[in-house]
């Protein structure tokens, strides 16, 4: 069993450096493209419920891009076709590529987190003179948080896992430091199995930051 073997723990300690600063890379590209994927997703949640029937075709085929292709091919899209345009880091086209990829997900959270609130929560606030703007910000969506937070967590997490990826065009994070380390120590499945820890370490803190904020908004309520 690898886990038993002297050489997994002796490359878990040894390694803690390079992971660390790797982990750094991960978590980085995490909450950049998660804040992206946050503002995305709400701009096509509006679109979705929106009236007007333009946008919300719109809405619908970006989402049903993102859930037709696959992930790695979003960002090498991104990699190689901004690069055509300006220069632009790595670490900037896996970051686009997964808010681009995660804002459709969260698109549909939040989408069903609005629609179910109540109408009568609309019609209060209409009644206490508010726009309709207004009653959307301070009546609906902090509602809508609460109800899409749990879902929310989970699609952080898959965002945090995703960024793996960005391995493939040579952006150091877990992944790709594990990779790196396989190669020249021809033992994969050792730094793979080191990667696997430093992934559990990484969901298990993101997991804590969720629950926290998920209790502070029930003792709100």
């Amino acid at each position: 069993m690898y886990l038993y073997s002297a050489n997994f723990w002796t490359a878990l300690i040894d390694s803690r450096g390079i992971f660390f600063e790797a982990a750094q890379m991960t978590l980085a590209l995490t909450a950049v493209s998660i804040l992206i994927a946050i503002f995305i997703g709400l701009l096509f949640a509006f679109m979705k419920i929106s009236k007007i029937k333009p946008l919300e075709w719109l809405a619908n085929i970006y989402i049903y891009v993102v859930r037709g292709t696959p992930l790695i091919v979003q960002i090498f899209v991104f990699y190689y076709g901004l690069t055509e345009i300006w220069m632009i880091s790595g670490f900037w086209s896996v970051a686009l590529g997964l808010a681009f990829h995660n804002g459709a997900y969260i698109a549909e959270i939040f989408r069903g987190a609005i629609q179910s609130i109540g109408k009568g929560q609309t019609e209060a606030g209409r009644s206490l003179g508010m726009s309709g703007n207004l009653t959307m910000r301070r009546v609906i969506l902090p509602q809508a948080f609460r109800r899409a937070l749990p879902p929310l967590g989970n699609q952080f997490i898959i965002g945090l896992k995703d960024s793996s990826l960005a391995a493939f065009i040579g952006v150091s994070e877990i992944f790709a430091v594990a990779t790196t380390q396989g190669a020249n120590t021809f033992d994969y499945m050792t730094w793979l199995l080191v990667s696997a820890v430093w992934y559990l370490i990484l969901v298990f803190l993101l997991t804590l930051v969720v629950s926290a904020i998920e209790k502070k908004m029930a003792v709100s309520d």
